[in-house]
C-alpha cells in the first residue's frame, strides 16, 4: 500500500526504558494474537477492560524523523506545554513519534497485560539522559498519542519496572510524511509489502503513527501537549553522583563516581559516554517489582545524571555538584558538595582523557562507578 506524500522507512528500534500504567476505561480494539499463539497472524475485536496493567516501551531509532530545527525558548515551551497539536505557528517545536498497535502479553505474575511501543529520533535519547523535564515529556506525549489513536486511557501513576522493554522489540517498516524526512531518508527506495501504515498529514501538525484496524475508535486529538489531560505522573530530578579522582600507577587518570543509592539491577541500564575533555553519566530510575502471590512489591533505585564538561567556566563546573551527599542519609551534604567541585576544578587542570583506552567497572558493594582514562 502507497499513500501520496509519504516514504516507508524501516526501523530497527533499541529500546530506551519501559513505564508501566493501567487503563482507566474498558473500549473495545483490534488486537493482534499474542506471540505465543500459534495461529496465523490476524486482528479480531478485542475488549480491553479497564484496570488492566500496560507497558509502554520507549524506543530509539535512527530512522524516525528528528524534530526540526528550533530555537532552546521554542524546545522549552513545547516541553512546558505551551504550543498547539496544530501547525498554525511555523516556528512551534514538535516531536514525531511511532506509536504500534497494542500487543497482548502476560506481567511477571503471568496476569494479562497489553504492551505499546512509542519510536522517536536516536537524536533525542541524549536529551531523555540528560533531562528528566524531557523526559517526562517524552513519556506523557507517548500517553496522549497511545491515548488518541487507541481510546485507551492511561493512568499517571506510573512506574518504571527493571526491564528495558516489555518483550522483544522487532523490526518493522513504516510509512511516514516525506516532508518530515531529511534528504538522504527521503531517497530511501520504498520497502516491499505493506507492514503498517502511517498518519499523512491532513492539514494538522504531523505526528506519526503505526496504523491499525482499531485506529478509528480514537479519541479526539489532545489539543496541548502536556496539557489535555495534564500530566499526573513525575519523573523525579535526577540525583548527582559525587566526583573524586587520583593518578593509577601506570598513569591513567581515575575516576570515581560515588552512586551509593544505586541498586545492582539499574546497573545494566546505566550509561557512560566519554569524550577528550567531557563525561556524561546517566543511570535511570528504576523500580524493582517482586510479585508475591497476588500483590507487587516495588523498589525504587533513584536516577543520577552528570554531564561534566571540563571546558566550561569554574562557576559552571562548580555549580553541577549542588546538592552532592556524601551518603544515603544526607549527613555531611555541604561538605560533599565542596569537595567533588573542587576534585572536578582540579580534573580540569589536567590532560584530556584517553577515550580510546577507556575502561570503567561497577563496584555496586561500594556504591561507585571506576572510571580509567
Amino acid at each position: 500500500m502507497s499513500v501520496p506524500g509519504t516514504t516507508r522507512i524501516s526501523l530497527a528500534p533499541t529500546p530506551g526504558f519501559c513505564i508501566k500504567s493501567a487503563t482507566l476505561n474498558q473500549t473495545t480494539v483490534a488486537l493482534p494474537p499474542a506471540a505465543s499463539d500459534n495461529a496465523p497472524s490476524s486482528s479480531a475485536a478485542t475488549t480491553i477492560a479497564a484496570n488492566l496493567k500496560v507497558f509502554v516501551n520507549i524506543a530509539w531509532d535512527k530512522n524516525v524523523p528528528a524534530p526540526p530545527q528550533r530555537s532552546e525558548d521554542a524546545i522549552e515551551r513545547a516541553v512546558a506545554g505551551d504550543v498547539s497539536l496544530d501547525a498554525s505557528d511555523p516556528e512551534d517545536w514538535f516531536v514525531p513519534v511511532i506509536v504500534s498497535e497494542p500487543r497482548r502479553d502476560n506481567d511477571k505474575a503471568g496476569k494479562p497485560s497489553i504492551v505499546f511501543d512509542c519510536i522517536f529520533s536516536a537524536a533525542l535519547k541524549s536529551r531523555a539522559l540528560r533531562s528528566p523535564e524531557f523526559k517526562t515529556f517524552l513519556i506523557e506525549l507517548s500517553f496522549q498519542r497511545i491515548e488518541a489513536q487507541w481510546g485507551v486511557q492511561l493512568a499517571r501513576q506510573i512506574g518504571t519496572p527493571n526491564i528495558a522493554s516489555k518483550g522483544k522489540l522487532l523490526p518493522r517498516s513504516v510509512l511516514v510524511p516525506s516532508a518530515l524526512l531529511s534528504p538522504a531518508q527521503a531517497d530511501l527506495s520504498p520497502a516491499p509489502a505493506a507492514v503498517v501504515g502511517a498518519e499523512a498529514g491532513k492539514g494538522a501538525r504531523p505526528l506519526i503513527e503505526e496504523v491499525g484496524a482499531g485506529a478509528g475508535a480514537a479519541t479526539p486529538t489532545p489539543k496541548g501537549i502536556l496539557k489535555s489531560p495534564p500530566p499526573r505522573g513525575e519523573v523525579e530530578r535526577p540525583l548527582v553522583p559525587g566526583l573524586s579522582w587520583t593518578k593509577a600507577g601506570d598513569g591513567r587518570l581515575r575516576i570515581v563516581l560515588s552512586a551509593p543509592r544505586i541498586a545492582r539491577a539499574a546497573t545494566p541500564s546505566t550509561t557512560l559516554d566519554l569524550e577528550p575533555r567531557r563525561l556524561i553519566f546517566a543511570a535511570p530510575s528504576i523500580t524493582d517489582t517482586t510479585t508475591t502471590g497476588d500483590a507487587d512489591t516495588d523498589t525504587d533505585s533513584p536516577a543520577y545524571a552528570l554531564d561534566l564538561d571540563l571546558d566550561r567556566a569554574d562557576a559552571e563546573i562548580e555549580a553541577l555538584f549542588d546538592g552532592v551527599r556524601r551518603d544515603a542519609k544526607g549527613k555531611g551534604k555541604g561538605e560533599g558538595e565542596g569537595k567533588s567541585a573542587r576534585e572536578a576544578l582540579m580534573l580540569k587542570r589536567e590532560r584530556a582523557f584517553d577515550v580510546d583506552a577507556a575502561v570503567a567497572e561497577w563496584r555496586v558493594a561500594e556504591g561507585v562507578l571506576v572510571v580509567y582514562a
